[in-house]
């Protein structure tokens, strides 16, 4: 499935999913980020193929109307007691490839999706219910305990305050999250300086607390929330790794890298891998971010580099701890 087909049909599904009551087409078609610019026979025919699509993968899609009484147009929704898997048994094989695939799934991808959905929803006029998104998530949290509270924040509207570095408190109006190196910020307005400002989840020292009601602002029309971390976060890579991917995986290696030629004379098969350059900044943060790609990404050196992605792994797996490098 294409890139900008998968983040439609995900948007779609979001969608569906939080509204909590039938959504008209005519509403969708406004809220789906994907339908934009669609000519109206260009929407019908999206639309239909896109509902098509999640009907075949198992998504139960419920078409409605308003009211019994009245031939009003027909809505659709998911209802997430339908939509949600039964408990699933995995061994500690399974779990661990699961797991790292999960965190970087969940995160990295339904994180900044959500945070737009939601927004969208709420501009329409429709209040959705967060709680709907359980469906949607794997069990597999991530390590910086700030991220529930900022997550929750973010898509609620709430100021937060939190101690960061362990020496000054700040008061932020989150606009959303993002991964970058395998870490996680939450980016928004610091309100005591009023300025834009990206916040280190691993370096915020307590939990974050609301100090504001829901809905207490609204993030900047129209914001690329990549965009903007990467304006704050302007540091060069001090380092490049040699990798293995195979092709298609791991847009985000590949688009801020180079090809490689060839490969060099590996221990290990590289057949249905292409070689690829890709700077970084910090071994850790590489590391992890390799590590959530699973057998899509091998590294070919530095050596400390891929020392550190199978450390990550075997943690993952439950068959040691991650030890600092």
């Amino acid at each position: 499935m294409a890139p900008r087909k998968t983040e439609r049909i995900v948007n779609l599904t979001i969608a569906l999913l939080v509204a909590g009551r039938y959504l008209p087409k005519s509403r969708i078609r406004e809220l789906v980020e994907g339908y934009h610019g669609l000519t109206d026979a260009a929407f019908e025919r999206t639309f239909e193929r896109d509902k098509d699509e999640l009907r075949a993968l198992g998504v139960p899609i419920e078409v409605g109307g308003f009211d019994p009484l009245f031939e009003d147009e027909a809505g659709y929704r998911i209802l997430p007691s339908e939509f949600s898997l039964p408990p699933i048994e995995l061994d500690a094989e399974e779990a661990s490839v699961v797991g790292v695939a999960a965190r970087v799934w969940q995160h990295a991808s339904m994180a900044e999706s959500t945070q737009s959905a939601m927004a969208k929803l709420r501009a329409a006029g429709v209040e959705p219910d967060p709680s709907a998104l359980a469906a949607l998530e794997p069990s597999v949290q991530a390590t910086e305990a700030a991220f529930g509270p900022l997550w929750t924040a973010v898509l609620e509207r709430v100021r937060v305050r939190f101690t960061y570095r362990d020496q000054s408190v700040r008061t932020l109006e989150p606009w959303g999250m993002t991964s970058r190196r395998g870490r996680w910020y939450v980016v928004g307005r610091d309100v005591d300086r009023d300025a834009t400002r990206m916040f280190k989840l691993s370096r915020i020292s307590d939990l974050p607390a609301a100090v504001s009601r829901p809905g207490a602002f609204d993030a900047p029309e129209g914001l690329d929330l990549r965009a903007l971390a990467a304006s704050l976060d302007p540091r060069e890579p001090t380092a490049e790794a040699l990798l293995a991917v195979r092709p298609g995986k791991a847009p985000s290696l590949t688009r801020r890298g180079r090809r490689a030629e060839v490969l060099p004379d590996l221990a290990w098969p590289a057949d249905g891998y292409e070689g690829w350059w890709v700077g970084y900044g910090s071994l850790p943060g590489m590391a992890e971010e390799v590590a959530g790609h699973g057998a899509d990404v091998l590294v070919v050196e530095p050596a400390d580099l891929r020392a550190g992605v199978v450390d990550r792994l075997r943690a993952v797996a439950g068959r040691a701890p991650v030890e600092a490098r």
